[in-house]
């Protein structure tokens, strides 16, 4: 059985989970593979800490995140495609391409494309609905 979301909302919860574990992953593996360097140990806990920033920047749901989300994911999987190729480093470039899959997956996208749901958030304000329908077809007056 193929499993679907119930809501947007399990959706984004998935992917920022996913960025987390992301997160984790490449930090753990950063700082036993760079123990003695100590620009490569900053630079993997930087990236950690900004992947965690996003991961709580996904949980918004919104469409803009979801292009930042991919934009990083993209930057990090070339990267880490470069970093291979050249030091026989993955780190987590797997991770990064499993999320960049997952953000790439067609219901993912309809998840982020639909607006935030939020229980607090006002369905229509009464006098913009009245101001929309009052200004359609009145001529400009010069």
């Amino acid at each position: 059985m193929v499993w679907q979301a119930r809501t947007p909302d399990s959706v984004t919860s998935l992917v920022a989970r996913l960025l987390v574990a992301q997160a984790g992953a490449s930090a753990a593996i950063g700082l036993g593979y760079s123990r003695r360097n100590v620009p490569w140990l900053v630079l993997t806990l930087i990236v950690a800490v900004a992947l965690c920033g996003l991961a709580g920047l996904v949980r918004s749901g919104s469409h803009s995140t979801w292009l930042v989300a991919i934009s990083v994911e993209s930057g990090l999987v070339a990267v880490g495609l470069f970093r291979f190729a050249y030091a026989r480093y993955m780190g987590g470039t797997l991770l990064a391409i499993v999320a960049l899959g997952t953000l790439l997956h067609p219901a993912v996208a309809r998840a982020f494309a639909a607006a935030p749901r939020r229980d607090g958030q006002v369905r229509e304000h009464a006098a913009i609905a009245e101001g929309a329908a009052e200004g359609v077809g009145d001529p400009a007056v010069g």
